[in-house]
């Protein structure tokens, strides 16, 4: 599981963005164990308390499950986006990555695109 800190987003906020994102794109399945608490902080270089608080939104949304004893895994509930909604998103990132567009207007102009779709337009 790869995750790197970067910006100005709190820590926790970048680790949970980051988790929901790898199991959205299948990166991570349904029962597959992630590192422990202890393990990713010590890893990314910030507090097991950053961490904690991080999984404990993603498995109150229902992303994660925790056991005692048998560590934090992926929900078997979580599902993974679409294959080709995937592959399109990597594709709009890599494209505006390319062009010099920040996430912010490349969402903006993802969303523009889809309420003219949405819309019937």
């Amino acid at each position: 599981m790869m995750i790197s800190l970067a910006g100005s987003a709190p820590a926790a906020d970048q680790i949970r963005d980051q988790i929901r994102g790898l199991i959205a794109a299948g990166s991570l399945a349904a029962g597959e164990r992630i590192p422990s608490v202890r393990q990713l902080a010590k890893d990314l270089g910030v507090s097991p308390g950053t961490v904690a608080r991080a999984y404990k939104v993603l498995e109150s949304e229902g992303h994660l499950r925790t056991h005692t004893g048998g560590g934090t895994r992926v929900s078997t509930t979580a599902s993974a986006t679409p294959k080709p909604v995937a592959e399109a998103a990597r594709a709009l990132a890599d494209t505006s990555i390319r062009s010099g567009i920040d996430l912010e207007e490349a969402t903006r102009v993802l969303r523009a695109i889809w309420a003219s779709r949405h819309n019937g337009n």
